[in-house]
């Protein structure tokens, strides 16, 4: 008997050609801006204390900042992809340890479209204080300390329910949902943790690759 099948995919890198914050910093911030991130990568500081430490250096007015937000490219596929999963009854699940204040922004009318359900932690922006991420309540059982969210906990509950999950990231947040899905889309830092740690995985450059997947099932 042929398992259902559930699709978990990253945001930043995945969906978008790169994270967010690259996007922020390259358009706003200086080098020294980004000097969280390398602490992060040097496993001195989390990842939800490095992209607010990021984040919140941003002083622009709102409406600037959203109709910065509102022209980040996204992949040409995706749209394809969350009909294809509406349509056979596929669930699909951004997990993101970014937040949902410019995802929406970006994908909003898809998320909304095709009921596509999001798991990120909540942003607040303002010209003060720039963009604040606040992460899952402790009492989720999405809730994790270092990114906010816990994708592993996303798809282990697929999981737990039957479903067949494939998954598809790019960074190191998504190694441990990588090392408990049935199939792995990976590219980039992923793709290196996987061969590290012995994950089975199929290097993917967009998601036309996922969808002819997908669509096979």
């Amino acid at each position: 008997m042929v398992k259902k099948t559930a699709f978990v995919s990253d945001f930043d890198g995945t969906i978008t050609q790169e994270d967010f914050f690259w996007y922020v910093s390259k358009e706003y911030l200086s080098e020294q801006a980004l000097k969280a991130w390398q602490l992060y990568l040097e496993g001195r500081e989390t990842h939800l204390n490095a992209l607010n430490r990021i984040f919140g250096q941003i002083r622009i007015p709102q409406k600037q900042f959203d109709a910065f937000i509102k022209q980040i490219p996204y992949d040409k596929a995706f749209p394809e992809i969350a009909a294809l999963c509406a349509e056979r009854k596929i669930p699909f699940y951004i997990c993101s340890a970014g937040c949902d204040y410019y995802i929406d922004r970006i994908i909003g009318e898809d998320i909304k479209k095709f009921d596509i359900h999001l798991v990120t932690n909540h942003g607040v922006y303002s010209e003060q204080n720039g963009l604040e991420m606040l992460p899952q309540p402790k009492g989720s059982p999405y809730y994790n300390a270092e990114v906010g969210i816990s994708k592993a906990a996303v798809v282990q509950k697929l999981k737990d329910e039957g479903y067949f999950v494939v998954f598809a990231g790019d960074g190191p947040p998504d190694a441990a949902p990588a090392a408990l899905a049935d199939v792995v889309f990976a590219k980039k830092m992923l793709l290196k943790l996987c061969m590290e740690q012995q994950i089975p995985c199929l290097e993917f450059k967009g998601f036309d690759e996922i969808f002819n997947y997908l669509k096979e099932r």
